[in-house]
């Protein structure tokens, strides 16, 4: 027996996948505008985690790593987008 489909077949029928869909895009949706909106705070956040584990973040170019931060923002603001036109169109 394929334990893992069966398991993953289970979780399936059990969870409603629109909520589930509909949280992550919400999820999306916030971490999208804190990027967009505050770069600086989420680099600052990634490093002291990196901190903690014994490694140290630096870019190269930290205009070029905020605006790539704020570009990845703009992606997860894209995909709630999708997400939520694909939950509502069905």
């Amino acid at each position: 027996m394929d334990y893992p489909a069966l398991l993953i077949n289970w979780l399936i029928m059990i969870i409603p996948l629109k909520p589930v869909l509909f949280i992550f895009s919400l999820i999306s949706l916030g971490t999208g505008i804190f990027l967009i909106c505050k770069p600086e705070l989420a680099l600052r956040i990634q490093q002291g985690f990196y901190a903690k584990i014994n490694w140290r973040l630096e870019p190269i170019s930290l205009e070029k790593e905020l605006r790539n931060t704020r570009i990845m923002g703009g992606f997860l603001v894209l995909a709630f987008l999708v997400i939520l036109f694909l939950i509502l169109r069905n």
